[in-house]
Formats: C-alpha cells, structure tokens, sequence
C-alpha cells in the first residue's frame, strides 16, 4: 500500500475566463531591460538578424514568382538569374537564422548566469526569519524554477513577434493586391488556436504555482536519498523503498497531471488548427482555379499561395509568441516579486536610551518565532560585564540557542532590547557587529573544500594568512587531526568532490573550532554545544583553551557538561524561557535548586 500523501487543497478546477490586458504583459520591459545589461552588443545582434530573418522570406516568395514566369515565358537565360538570386537570399536567410540562433543561445546562457546570480545574491541579504519560513521556499522554487529559461523565453518571443509583424505585413501588402476577404480569413482562422493557448499556458502556470510545496518534497527525498550525510542511516534503518516509494508516488501524480494538461492541450490545438488549415485550402483552391482559367499567371498564384501560406504561419507564430510572452511575464511575476522581497524592518533605538556601561545586557527581552503563539523568550532580564564569562544550561528547548541569535541580530526581539557597551544592537553597524563577535554554533557546516579554507571561512579577509590558520588549528585543538591528512591543510575534505577525505563527527568540530579561533578580533566570543561530539577529556581540553583565549573577554558558553560550566564566572540556568537561578557554581549548589539538581544527576553518571 503506498504511503499516504499530504497535499494542500487544490484550487477550485472551474476554470477562470484569461483576459489578455496590458497588465499580463507588465514584466516584459523590466525583462527587456535584465537582457540589455546582460550584455547590450549580443542585443543588438539579436535584434538585426531578427529584422533580417524578417525581411528576407519576402524577397525569396517575390523572386520565387520570378523564376517561373521566366520559365512559362521560356527564358532561360532570365530564369537562371532568378534563380541564382534566389540562391543568394537563401543562403544569406540561412547565414541570419543560424546567427540568431547562436546570438540567442549565448545571450540566453549569460542572461541565465546573471538571473540566478542576482537570486543568490538576494537570498544572502536577506534574515534567518526567511530561511525558517516554508511559505519563503516556496517562493525561492518558484523564481529558481524557471530563471534559465523564461527571461531569455521573452526576449526571443519579443523578437519573434516583431520579426512575424514584419514578415506578416509584407505578405498582407501581396495578398490585399489580391482579395482583402483572403486577408480576413487569414487572421480570423488563427485566433481559436492562440485563446486555447491563452487558457492552456494560465493553467499549467496555477497548476505548477500551486504544487511547489510538493515539489520541495520531491526534491528533498532525492536528496535524502543521494546524500552522503544520510546514507548510514538509510541503509540502517531499511529506509530506501519507503522514501523511492514517496518519492515515485509524487512523480507519478505530477506526470498524471502534465500528461492529462499536455493532452487537452493538444487536441484542442490540434482541432482549432484544423480552422487555419481549412482557410488556406478554400484560398488555395480559389487561387489554383484562377490560374487554370486563365485569371492569373502560375507565377502570380505561386506567390499568392506563398504569401498566403507563410503570411497565415507568421500571423498564427505573432500570436503564438504573444500568448507565449503572457504566459512567460507570468512565471517572471514570480522572479521579481522574489527579488522584490524586504528584509524584516529593524527598529532603530533611541540614542538617548544608551546606557553608560560595558557588556551585553538583555532588557526585558521576549521573543517569539514568526506563526507561533508561544513564547521561545520570556522577560528575559540578564547583564554580562565586559571581559567575564557567561555559562548557560538548560534543557533542550529551553531557548539557549535563541538567546545567541538574538545577541548575533539574526532575529530581532519581539520586545525589550539588547545593549552592548550601552548601545541598543539595533542602531550597530550589522557588519561592524559581526567582527566583535565570533559563534560556532551546535550546528556548524561542513564545508566541502580544503580543511584550509574550513578553518579560514572563520575570516575571510584573513583566509590566506598561513600563520593565522595555523593559530586558528592549535587553539581550536585540531592540530592532530590536520597532521593525519594526507595533503595537511591542503586536503579536500568530504567526499562530494574528486580526492575528498571524509572525517569523524570529532574531527569536523575540531575544525569548525578552528573556525571559531580565526576571528581573533572578536571580544565577545560564544560556544554553542560545539563540542558534542568530543569525549569529554577533549572537550575539556578545548574550553581551557577557550579559558584561556578569552582572558580579558567578553564570552558565553553554552554546554550540558558541568565540569566545563563551572569554569565560567557566573551560570544562567535558563527554564521555559526564563532565568530561573543565576550565580557561581558553588553558590547554585549551595542553593540546592534546578541546577544542583542537575549537577547532581550528572555527576551520577560518573560513579
């Protein structure tokens, strides 16, 4: 039995009636515009083998009268012309297909580079409240979804729609020469087809709109499925059929889906096209007619059947590219409006509410995560003195890791404020912020590059400075797992790439402290469980170290081990969100509450 999958509920399938107004085609110059900065000679490149592939179809349908009624008249010498004319707009015809072709290509490839650069670079400004949100994943899916394809997908309808206007008004110059009715039906046989395109385009829009939550999941079990990091434990717990099972379950629905759309959608192309072909088969038979009765010469209908022909294909190819343009701007809505996105509005503290004193202190502060009732934060009134040290315990969910987000302004408190040196953190500098702190949170990357750069990400500026790295790995106590390396610092680490070397759980903390190290700027330094996979002699070992370096700093550490709390100046013992005990080691035991509570269920794991 497959799994059962949950599915948000699907849009009303009663279909609306597509309008076309100005309004669906509102993304199209500010598209224009990403192409023209994307590079503006290959624009204008495009722009005039596009006005030649115009202009070029009408001199071969004119010549092409020539030649036969050169032929009809017996002229031999004059039909050999014509047709070596004929060769050369041919030939220079191809020459303009096949350099708009590549013209657009390669636009198209660097359009692509610079849509999902700026994507990228939008999503590193903006907060950790939008990396927590699934509503913001839906709308990176979306924008990332179609951002090689649709912006260059406009331009090149753009162009095509100008190049069938061209090429359609001169066969309509031939053709009203002829019969005005043969114009009219010529337009009005295309219409159907480019209204059902219209409606069809709308629908797989919403339809793909409204699963981008599912496709998420798609994505996410292929990547649990793929990924080194999940791998021991799906072979382990038998995992694999249950996820490929999901997995294929949500394929599938989505290819019954595109296959039911897919199919509407041709067989009511394929019955409306059957209109502008029977148009060009009632012209053609009045024009063969005429030329058997003498009305007009072969040549004469062979260039009004042509004219016709490419005349009608031109018009249905205009609106073809205008219902596709209607159908891009829509997926460019989503790009733009994913770009568009603020980050969250910082309140700005009043200079006058500065307090004169050094440290970090949290006043009043509450906070709650976005879309949840319950407090994580609750009143939260804690000051921490320039140069001391600060150990938090808890348990899990106590909101110690919260306390450190707010400090590090990845969230913003609900209410209260935080100070640092009496200065409220939202009026700093975020940057200048950033270099007074160092963090390793409980959480930390494993970056698939060099162990060098491993430890160097800690300060980019400095990455390169050999000396400062190496610093960096003795003081985050990783010097013995960079001498097993094969290559030392050099190494690639992970085995995403060709050469990696994968490392313990142990080995990438010891490396992620390193990290922390480099930042040696920093006067406010924070542990967040970073050593939960070192035993405890080396985790020891490591917040000595920490002791040590943050002599005449301020620190914070946070930690379920005592023996490593201790050597703080002062404990918080965090509950629900608040501080419930605060004081020295030897005075929170004394006071036999939560925390020596705690000590004591520890210190009997060790007998």
């Amino acid at each position: 039995m497959a799994p059962s999958l949950s599915r948000h509920p699907k849009p009303d399938s009663k279909e609306p009636s597509f309008k076309i107004s100005l309004d669906a085609f509102a993304h199209t110059p500010r598209t224009l515009a990403l192409v023209w900065r994307a590079s503006k000679a290959l624009s204008i490149a495009l722009g005039a083998t596009t006005l030649a592939s115009a202009v070029l179809p009408l001199g071969v349908a004119w010549i092409g009268k020539r030649i036969i009624d050169a032929a009809v008249a017996h002229d031999g010498a004059l039909t050999v012309r014509y047709v070596l004319v004929e060769l050369a707009i041919v030939a220079a015809l191809a020459l303009a297909t096949q350099s708009r072709d590549l013209v657009s290509s390669t636009l198209g490839a660097r359009l692509s580079l610079d849509v999902n650069l700026d994507i990228l670079h939008k999503a590193t400004t903006l907060e950790l409240v939008h990396f927590e949100d699934p509503t913001f994943y839906d709308q990176l899916t979306r924008a990332r979804r179609e951002a090689s394809v649709r912006p260059i997908s406009v331009v090149r309808r753009v162009f095509l729609i100008v190049q069938s206007v061209i090429t359609l008004g001169g066969y309509v110059a031939l053709l009203v020469a002829y019969s005005g009715w043969i114009v009219l039906g010529l337009v009005l046989a295309t219409i159907p087809a480019t209204v059902a395109e219209v409606r069809f385009g709308a629908r797989a829009f919403r339809m793909r709109n409204w699963r981008s939550p599912e496709a998420r999941k798609l994505m996410y079990l292929e990547y649990v499925l793929s990924n080194d990091e999940h791998a021991k434990e799906v072979k382990l717990f038998g995992l694999g059929p249950l996820f490929l099972e999901r997995y294929r379950a949500l394929g599938e629905s989505f290819y019954r889906e595109d296959t039911s759309l897919n199919t509407k959608r041709a067989v009511w192309g394929f019955v409306l096209s059957l209109l502008s072909t029977g148009a060009f088969y009632a012209a053609y038979a009045k024009m063969a007619f005429g030329a058997a009765t003498g009305a007009m010469t072969l040549g004469a209908m062979t260039l009004y059947m042509v004219a016709f022909r490419q005349g009608q294909q031109a018009f249905q190819s205009m609106l073809s590219s205008f219902t596709g343009v209607y159908e891009d701007n829509l997926y460019m809505d989503n790009l733009f409006s994913f770009l568009a996105i603020r980050p969250a509005k910082k309140s700005i503290a009043e200079p006058a509410n500065a307090l004169d004193e050094k440290g970090i202190r949290f006043d009043d502060v509450s906070f709650r995560y976005p879309g949840r009732e319950e407090w994580t934060l609750e009143h939260l009134d804690l000051f921490i003195p320039e140069g001391k040290s600060l150990a938090i315990v808890g348990k899990n969910g106590a909101g110690k890791t919260t306390l450190i987000k707010l400090l590090t302004r990845l969230y913003e408190p609900t209410k209260g404020r935080i100070l640092l040196d009496g200065k409220p953190l939202s009026s700093w500098d975020r940057e200048a912020l950033f270099r007074r702190i160092g963090v390793i949170f409980q959480n930390y990357n494993r970056y698939q590059l060099t162990a060098k750069e491993n430890v160097g990400l800690g300060s980019v500026p400095e990455m390169d400075d050999d000396a400062l790295v190496e610093g960096a790995v003795d003081l985050g106590g990783a010097r013995d797992v960079v001498g097993e390396l094969k290559d030392g610092l050099a190494t690639q680490l992970g085995r995403w790439f060709g050469g990696g070397v994968e490392l313990s759980g142990g080995q990438w903390q010891r490396l992620a402290l390193a990290r922390a190290f480099m930042r040696r700027g920093a006067d406010v330094l924070v542990l967040d469980e970073p050593t939960a996979a070192l035993d405890a002699e080396a985790e020891h070992a490591v917040f000595e170290r920490f002791a040590r370096l943050t002599k005449g700093r301020t620190s914070i550490l946070i930690s379920h081990r005592f023996p490593t709390v201790r050597m703080a100046d002062r404990i918080v013992v965090l509950e629900h969100g608040r501080v419930i005990e605060q004081g020295t080691h030897e005075e929170l035991v004394a006071a036999n509450r939560r925390y020596a509570q705690l000590f004591a269920l520890q210190a009997q794991g060790y007998q």
